[in-house]
C-alpha cells in the first residue's frame, strides 16, 4: 500500500495573495522531488488566516511543511497581525494526518521530529499537540495556544507553559514568528454553520450547547449567575451534546452573519450530518435557524455519502442512486452551497488525490458517451471487443433492475415498502458499478496481452521472460470475463424480484434486463473459452471453463423463468 499523509497548516495571513502564493509555491517546489500535491488553498479575509491542504509521501510532505514554515516566518510579522481566529504564530497549527499506509503513531513521531527541526534550524518555538503531545494536557490545542501570540513573552519564561522546543527567553525571532503548534491527528472536518443572526453571543450559546466541552455551570441564572467551581477551583462544566467536537460562535464581516465554527475531531463518533442536525436543533431551541453550512478545507467522500444517505432515509427515498446524486442530496440538505458554490471535485479529498492520467486510462471507455463508445467499438482497433461489450450489457441489466426498484420505492401507495425496494436498488447500483469497472478492465486485459507479445525475443532469457509474461496476461484475460459472468449473474435476483414484486408498469423493463443479463453472461463465456484455449496451464484452463459452463447454464435458466413471469403479466 502506498504511504500517503496529509498536512493541513494554518497560516496567519488571509488577505495578501502575494504572501499566500509565496507560501504555496514553497510547498509546490517539493512536488517534483516527492510527489507533493496541493489539494486546497482556503484563505479567509475576516479571520486573516489561510488553510493550505497538501498530501503525498511522508518524507516529501514533511519537507514541504518545513519549507512552508520557513517561508511564512520570512513573510509574516506577527506583531502586525490581527484577525478573528485564535492564533499564536505565523504558522499557527501544523498537523500531519495519516491517509494511507501510515499510522497515527507514525505521524506523531514525524511531527515531533519536525517540531524539533523547526526550532533547531529556524529558531521558531513549537508546541507538540494532540497525538504528538509530550504532556497529556497538551493534547488539547487550546491549552498549547492559551493566551495566543500576546502571551508568549510570559509563557516562555514559565517552566510549566514553555514550548516543547524553544528558547529560554523571548527574542526577536519569536517576536516576529510567534510559536507554532505541530501535531498529528486523525482526519478533522472544519465546518461553519451559518445562522440567521448577527449576534456573536447567541452563536456562542449554540456552540456551547453542542460542543463536547460544554459550558461552565452557574448558580441561579444560567447566563449571568456565578460560575460554580470544584474543590480545586476549576469551573464545573456542563457537557455539550456532541462528542469529539469543538465549537465557538463568531461574526463574519465577509458574509454579514454569525456562525457556529466547529472542528469535528472524530467523524466516526460524530459524523457531519449528525453535527448539522444537532446544531439545527440547538439553534431552533434559541429562536434561530441554520441557513447553511460552510466546509473549510476538505472533506472525506464518505462524510458526504453518509449524509446523503441519512437524508434520503429521512425522506423515505431509495438509496439506490448514483454517488453523484447522493452527494447532491447531501449538499442541498445541509446547505453547503449557501454562501458560495460547492464543487465536490474541489472539496472532496479522494477526488483531489486521484491521478488524473491514471484515472483517464482506467476509465477511458466508461467516460465516453454512448455514441463515442459505439464508434470506438466499430473502429479498426480490436479493443473494446466482446468482453467489454458483455460487461456493459451486464451493467445495463443491473441498471434496469435498479430503475424498476427506484420507481417501485417511489410509487404512490407503496410508501410502507420504500425500504424493501431501496435495498434492492442499492444492490443493483453496486453490481452496475462493478460491471462498469469491468468494461475497462477487459480492454486493459487485452492490452496486457498485446504488450507481452511486443516483448523482445532475441535470446533465450528474453524468450523465457516473454513466454512467462504472455501466460500471466492470458490467464488474467481469462479471469476478467469470468468475473463479468459472476457479476452479471448477480443481477438476476434483482430482476426476478422486480418482475414479481415491482411496479407492474415496469415489468417489461425487468424482462429486458433479464435478456441483457443472459447476453452478458453468455458473451463473457465466449471470451473465457477463447482465452482459456491459449493457456499452457491446462489444469487452470479446465477449472475456469468448468466454472464458466455452470454459470452460463444457470443464466439461461434464470432468464427463462423471469421472462415467463414477465409475459404472464403483460
Amino acid at each position: 500500500m502506498q504511504k500517503i499523509i496529509e498536512c493541513v497548516p494554518n497560516f496567519s495571513e488571509g488577505r495578501n495573495p502575494e504572501i499566500i502564493n509565496a507560501i504555496a509555491d514553497s510547498i509546490r517546489k517539493c512536488g517534483s522531488e516527492g510527489q507533493v500535491k496541493i489539494l486546497n488553498i482556503d484563505p479567509g479575509e475576516a479571520t486573516n488566516r489561510t488553510v493550505i491542504t497538501f498530501a503525498g509521501s511522508p518524507e516529501a510532505v514533511v519537507e514541504a511543511a518545513f519549507r512552508a514554515v520557513g517561508k511564512a516566518a520570512e513573510l509574516i510579522d506577527m506583531r502586525q497581525h490581527h484577525g478573528a481566529h485564535p492564533r499564536s504564530g505565523a504558522t499557527d497549527v501544523l498537523p500531519l494526518v495519516p491517509i494511507s499506509g501510515v499510522t497515527l503513531e507514525e505521524c506523531a513521531e514525524m511531527s515531533r521530529k519536525l517540531a524539533e527541526r523547526i526550532y533547531r534550524e529556524l529558531g521558531i518555538p513549537c508546541y507538540c499537540y494532540e497525538a504528538a503531545a509530550y504532556k497529556p494536557e497538551r493534547k488539547n490545542l487550546a491549552v498549547c495556544r492559551a493566551g495566543e501570540y500576546e502571551a508568549l513573552p510570559e509563557k516562555i519564561k514559565d517552566p510549566e507553559r514553555r514550548p516543547d522546543f524553544g528558547p529560554d527567553t523571548y527574542n526577536e525571532t519569536v517576536a516576529r514568528s510567534g510559536a507554532s503548534n505541530v501535531g498529528a491527528r486523525d482526519f478533522l472536518i472544519a465546518v461553519n454553520f451559518n445562522l440567521n443572526t448577527t449576534s456573536t453571543r447567541r452563536a456562542n450559546a449554540v456552540a456551547f450547547d453542542v460542543r463536547e466541552k460544554g459550558r461552565p455551570k452557574r448558580e441561579g441564572n444560567p447566563l449571568t449567575g456565578k460560575i460554580v467551581k470544584d474543590a480545586d477551583g476549576n469551573p464545573v462544566m456542563i457537557p455539550g451534546t456532541l462528542k469529539g467536537c469543538k465549537a465557538i460562535g463568531w461574526y463574519i464581516d465577509e458574509y454579514g452573519i454569525a456562525q457556529v465554527s466547529m472542528n469535528i475531531t472524530d467523524i466516526n463518533v460524530t459524523p457531519l450530518h449528525k453535527a448539522f442536525e444537532e446544531v439545527c436543533r440547538a439553534a431552533q431551541a434559541r429562536g434561530l435557524r441554520v441557513t447553511g453550512t460552510e466546509i473549510v478545507g476538505l472533506v472525506p467522500k464518505r462524510s458526504l455519502i453518509e449524509a446523503g444517505k441519512y437524508f434520503l432515509e429521512k425522506q423515505q427515498r431509495s438509496l439506490g442512486i448514483s454517488e453523484d446524486e447522493i452527494m447532491k442530496i447531501a449538499i442541498k440538505s445541509m446547505g453547503l452551497d449557501d454562501l458560495k458554490p460547492f464543487d465536490p471535485k474541489e472539496k472532496v479529498i479522494e477526488y483531489l488525490l486521484e491521478d488524473e492520467e491514471e484515472k483517464a486510462l482506467k476509465e477511458r471507455l466508461t467516460r465516453m458517451t454512448c455514441r463515442e463508445f459505439a464508434s470506438e467499438t466499430a473502429s479498426e482497433s480490436a479493443a473494446p471487443g466482446g468482453g467489454s461489450i458483455s460487461a456493459y450489457m451486464g451493467a445495463l441489466a443491473a441498471a434496469l433492475g435498479t430503475m424498476v426498484a427506484n420507481l417501485s420505492s417511489h410509487k404512490r401507495g407503496w410508501d410502507d415498502r420504500w425500504k424493501e425496494f431501496s435495498d434492492w436498488a442499492v444492490q443493483g447500483q453496486e453490481i452496475m458499478e462493478r460491471l462498469l469497472a469491468l468494461v475497462d478492465e477487459d480492454t486493459a486485459a487485452f492490452n496486457r496481452i498485446m504488450a507481452a507479445l511486443g516483448m523482445p525475443k532475441g535470446n533465450d532469457e528474453e524468450k523465457a521472460a516473454r513466454s512467462k509474461a504472455l501466460e500471466e496476461a492470458t490467464l488474467y484475460a481469462t479471469q476478467v470475463p469470468l468475473k463479468t459472468m459472476k457479476e452479471a449473474l448477480k443481477a438476476f435476483p434483482i430482476l426476478r424480484a422486480m418482475a414479481t414484486e415491482g411496479n407492474p408498469n415496469s415489468v417489461s423493463d425487468a424482462g429486458v434486463g433479464a435478456l441483457a443479463a443472459r447476453s452478458a453472461v453468455l458473451g463473457a463465456h465466449l471470451n473465457v473459452k477463447i482465452n482459456a484455449a491459449s493457456l499452457k496451464d491446462r489444469t487452470a484452463a479446465e477449472a475456469i471453463c468448468s466454472e464458466a459452463e455452470q454459470i452460463a447454464a444457470q443464466a439461461i435458466r434464470e432468464e427463462g423463468e423471469i421472462l415467463d413471469t414477465v409475459n404472464s403479466k403483460i
